[in-house]
């Protein structure tokens, strides 16, 4: 079955609202058996009929999201109800449930609010029970010449139009796609292989088999390798896939090394702090977005000046004098300091170079210096140079510095 997704809004084009509800629904629908086959976005007005009208020839089912609000610009509802040939009519029972929920919040219900009262004949009600703007469910109809395909209006907020398919498209869809053969998606997170790498390492041989699609998503010092097939057909070929990676596999359900590191810190009851110079804060973000964080991680130092490097940690001025705030010494007095301040088993450091300026002959932009702390250990360092834009050289020297750890628990 064709799946696609039209959103409709101005905002997502001009790039106010990030749009994320591809992904969203792609994942929803899987589990079904049901694959999103393309996306589309178009503005508010005029350009919605096109998008809408496009979509029929090619899909089985369109999902639309957006363009169901009260102003001129909102005319999701009355494109498609023109293009099906249905008459819109009010709904006395959406205008109480509107003006309800606008009486709980101190607001008046407004004319041009009317618009979200009108039901086009043949269309099932979506109940939205976080705005005003409900949804709608149209069934195919078949016509002589073709067919109409299922059509879900939602409305643009995520939180709006989250619960509601949820709650409502969710159940049809099921009906629709019963039978249908269902897969299993599972994603392998690699670290340290490049994606040509992984291809040639486990991926080749998996091509081969046509019961298996194989994909890649490479990201900075990252891969997630993709595999769908039904799920006996995944249990017999993982073990082997899992041996030929060995310590690069950091997940094999897309969870990243954070979550990795969390999950091993927390079975051994062991702790974690963090110091942090060119990385600001990154390195203890990473780790506290994960949930369950809380149970493994003490204290996390951001030290940018050489000042708070020795307040905070205790590193010796001698040293910054001597060998720099870039430099291995530095890296590892940093991390036994935020071990020592926190009294935690592990911690790690970073200090570098994020540039642009800062760099010089002997010390480069990019070049970066991360060290582990261990308790009854000496410390591990490792220098690296990440020569990219500033962002995505704090990201990789956060990874290096998490898989530094990741690498030391296994």
């Amino acid at each position: 079955m064709i799946v696609e997704v039209l959103n409709v809004g101005t905002e997502l084009l001009l790039g106010e609202v990030v749009n994320t509800h591809a992904g969203w629904l792609a994942k929803q629908i899987f589990p079904l058996g049901l694959r999103l086959s393309r996306q589309t976005t178009v503005p508010d007005g005029p350009a919605i009929r096109d998008g809408v009208w496009e979509a029929f020839d090619r899909a089985d089912i369109l999902i639309v999201t957006g363009g169901l609000g009260p102003t001129t610009d909102d005319i999701t509802r009355e494109v498609v109800a023109e293009l099906l040939g249905r008459k819109l009519e009010a709904s006395q029972e959406i205008r109480a449930a509107i003006e309800s929920r606008l009486s709980a919040r101190g607001y008046a219900f407004l004319d041009r609010m009317l618009r979200q009262t009108m039901v086009p004949q043949g269309a099932t009600v979506l109940k939205n029970n976080h705005g005003t703007a409900p949804g709608l469910y149209f069934p195919s109809v078949s016509h002589p010449s073709s067919a109409s395909p299922h059509i879900f209006l939602l409305p643009g907020p995520p939180r709006e139009l989250q619960p509601m398919f949820r709650d409502s498209v969710l159940p049809v869809l099921r009906e629709i796609a019963r039978g249908l053969d269902s897969r299993e998606c599972r994603i392998y997170r690699i670290v340290g292989l490049g994606e040509s790498a992984v291809e040639q390492m486990v991926g080749l041989q998996l091509t081969s088999n046509p019961d298996i699609e194989v994909g890649y998503c490479a990201r900075p010092n990252e891969v997630d390798f993709r595999l769908i097939a039904r799920s006996e057909i995944l249990d017999a070929v993982e073990p082997s896939l899992i041996n030929a990676l060995g310590k690069h596999l950091v997940s094999s359900s897309g969870e990243g090394i954070e979550a990795n590191v969390v999950a091993s810190l927390t079975a051994r009851h062991l702790s974690l702090s963090t110091a942090e110079s060119c990385t600001g804060g990154l390195l203890a973000s990473r780790i506290t977005d994960t949930p369950g964080s809380s149970r493994i991680f003490h204290r996390g130092f951001v030290t940018y000046s050489n000042e708070a490097k020795t307040d905070l940690l205790g590193v010796d001025p001698a040293l910054l004098k001597q060998f720099g705030a870039v430099s291995e010494p530095v890296a590892r007095a940093m991390a036994e300091g935020a071990r020592e301040k926190a009294a935690s088993t592990f911690a790690l450091s970073v200090t570098g170079i994020a540039g642009p300026e800062g760099g010089s002959p002997e010390k480069p932009v990019g070049l970066v210096f991360m060290a582990l702390a261990r308790e009854g250990k000496e410390t591990l360092c490792r220098e690296a140079r990440f020569a990219t834009d500033r962002l995505t050289f704090k990201q990789l020297a956060t990874q290096a510095a998490l898989d530094m750890l990741r690498l030391e628990l296994l």
